[in-house]
């Protein structure tokens, strides 16, 4: 900390001060009652809402159900482009950086013109988990394609062949281990992007916990605020169980010994 020196410290005081200060200002605004008194009585009103806890459980359980899919779908995908297809790597950049470049209405228009079944699937929230798997695809890519790139995973794979294990047993018993600081990362990111997506749930009509919070400030701003708070918490304490998750599973980078 003593090599930082002057220009370090103003550094990391205006950091704090950009990503601290918003935060701050939230939580005061939530607390103000009018003529310069504050208190908790947007807080008390807000937990009154008869629609908050099933919103939030909805945003949940979507958040759990996309960090389901990107492990079940992306990291198989992954393992055999880098051991058996590795030309196919800039098509894979390529589709995992598109999120990026197009617009979420436009994503959400493509989607409900292209995706017209189940019906069973349709009808529920859970459909929200396709578009938010292509949403958190780029975050959650580059963190996996990180922990990949950390592995020997050419010689892990030949070792696991040797004894006997086919390539789904070889990811899900010596590959997905290894990759636990790059799923933990994964995940993370996930949950931020889902908790905070409003586009897709607000054009599909899905009540979520972001719709919830819009629906708030339109009459009245310090609910909202006293709801925008309460979503940060519950996010980052989501966060930090998946760390502490991650730090008691054990993380092993160097391959399987």
């Amino acid at each position: 900390m003593k090599r930082l020196g002057t220009g370090g410290w103003v550094i990391l005081a205006l950091a704090a001060i950009y990503f601290i200060g918003p935060l701050v200002l939230t939580v005061i605004f939530s607390m103000w009652e009018g003529r310069g008194h504050y208190g908790f009585d947007s807080y008390v009103t807000l937990l009154q809402r008869p629609n908050i806890v099933s919103s939030l459980v909805i945003s949940v359980e979507l958040s759990l159900a996309t960090c389901a899919a990107l492990v079940v779908l992306l990291v198989p995908a992954m393992v055999f482009m880098n051991l058996y297809a590795p030309k196919l790597r800039p098509v894979f950049e390529f589709i995992a950086a598109l999120p990026f470049v197009v617009p979420a209405i436009a994503l959400v228009a493509g989607l409900s013109a292209l995706f017209t079944g189940p019906e069973w699937l349709i009808g529920t929230p859970f459909y929200l988990v396709i578009p938010y798997f292509f949403l958190a695809l780029p975050y959650a890519y580059r963190a996996i394609d990180v922990g990949i790139r950390a592995l020997d995973l050419a010689t892990l794979t030949e070792a696991g062949l040797s004894l006997g294990a086919d390539l789904g047993q070889i990811i899900r018993l010596v590959v997905l281990p290894n990759l636990r600081t790059a799923l933990v990362g994964s995940t993370l990111l996930t949950l931020a992007v889902v908790m905070g997506e409003f586009t897709f749930a607000n054009v599909l009509l899905f009540h979520t916990f972001a719709v919830l919070i819009n629906e708030v400030g339109q009459n009245a701003p310090t609910e909202a605020a006293a709801l925008s708070t309460l979503s940060f918490l519950i996010t980052w304490l989501a966060m930090a169980g998946v760390l502490l998750a991650g730090r008691r599973g054990g993380v092993q980078l160097s391959g399987a010994r």
